[in-house]
């Protein structure tokens, strides 16, 4: 069944057990994955990580596992991501089989709502599907209130249009973020706090942005001195890994469809004229610069490279920022020798 924006979170909080399979696609991957977090947590479940590649192999295996009762006891969640059209046949037998002991998550991506994986799920009232998308305006206020309340958080529309601007609308750094804060003041589920301007000015996303924007820009300027001198001043708990690499693809995100304009016969004069205010005065140079140094191919490698790297630093307990390094350096290289 098709799960609504209004009734996601109250069918993650308050699990059905009739439910099988829990399908989080859509642009907004970190709204995904807080989605299936909630509802491990509901259910005072561990995760249990299962590939799509090991899936298509053996389509029993899905609803084997998910009928498996753990070693230790309690409820386990499968977990897939990404989840890709290999496992459309294993859902199948999933919803097919006997119920299971355990809920399967599925996390996957941008999928178009024709996606025969898409119509599974919402064909079947053993399975939830939600199409998450980045909020904008008062639902990405309201998606800032929701997540700092579970840190114990008392946030404010003002101070959660901020965080939520700085932030770039995303959740998975607005939660970074919010948990930040609310050890600074120390606040708690058990003792909630009400979270003003003041501390978002000396911690706050914003104050580090520029800095993880400047990372990526060195990276892909081919600046690879300077990069290394910055990368060895990023603390050393690797906290900062994903918002770096977040950083990188915004960027990419922003000279991919430039470039390709470019190859098409535009002048580089006019792609930079229709940035408009949307490019920061201080880094029209640098972008320009950029779209003459990178192809449109190799653009699409680095963000592909991109998107692996920050699938692996999420499901690092601590993100490594030796990874996140060498893969800077990586690109720092290549555009070198571009």
């Amino acid at each position: 069944m098709k799960a609504s924006k209004q009734s996601v979170g109250r069918s993650v909080e308050q699990p059905d057990p009739k439910v099988r399979l829990y399908l989080f696609y859509g642009p907004d991957e970190a709204q995904s994955r807080a989605l299936a977090t909630r509802l491990m947590e509901a259910m005072g479940a561990t995760k249990f990580q299962m590939s799509a590649s090991s899936i298509k192999s053996d389509t029993a295996s899905l609803a084997d596992e998910a009928s498996a009762i753990s070693l230790f006891g309690g409820k386990r969640v499968i977990w897939i991501e990404p989840a890709t059209k290999d496992i459309e046949a294993a859902v199948c037998a999933l919803l097919e089989a006997p119920a299971p002991e355990n809920p399967v998550v599925a996390i996957a991506g941008a999928l178009p709502r024709t996606s025969p994986l898409v119509k599974i799920a919402e064909a079947s009232p053993s399975s939830l599907a939600f199409a998450a998308y980045p909020p904008e305006g008062q639902d990405a206020e309201r998606m800032v209130i929701d997540v700092g309340r579970r840190f114990g958080l008392k946030i404010s529309s003002p101070v959660a249009a901020r965080l939520a601007d700085s932030a770039d609308n995303d959740q998975a750094i607005v939660a970074q973020e919010l948990q930040k804060l609310a050890l600074y003041i120390d606040a708690s589920p058990q003792a909630p706090k009400e979270l003003d301007h003041g501390p978002i000015d000396e911690l706050g996303a914003e104050n580090s942005e520029g800095s993880f924007q400047q990372l990526a820009d060195l990276a892909l300027a081919g600046e690879i001195e300077e990069l290394t001198e910055k990368l060895v001043r990023l603390p050393s708990g690797g906290s900062d890994s994903i918002p770096v690499v977040r950083s990188l693809q915004r960027r990419l995100l922003m000279l991919a469809p430039a470039r390709a304009r470019i190859e098409r016969g535009d002048r580089i004069d006019a792609v930079m004229t229709s940035f408009g205010k949307s490019l920061f005065w201080k880094d029209k140079s640098k972008v320009q610069r950029m779209l003459t140094k990178w192809s449109a191919e190799d653009l699409a490698t680095v963000a592909d490279r991109a998107g692996r790297l920050e699938r692996s630093l999420i499901f690092t307990p601590v993100p490594d920022r030796e990874a996140l390094g060498e893969e800077l350096l990586a690109i720092a290289r290549k555009a070198r020798s571009l």
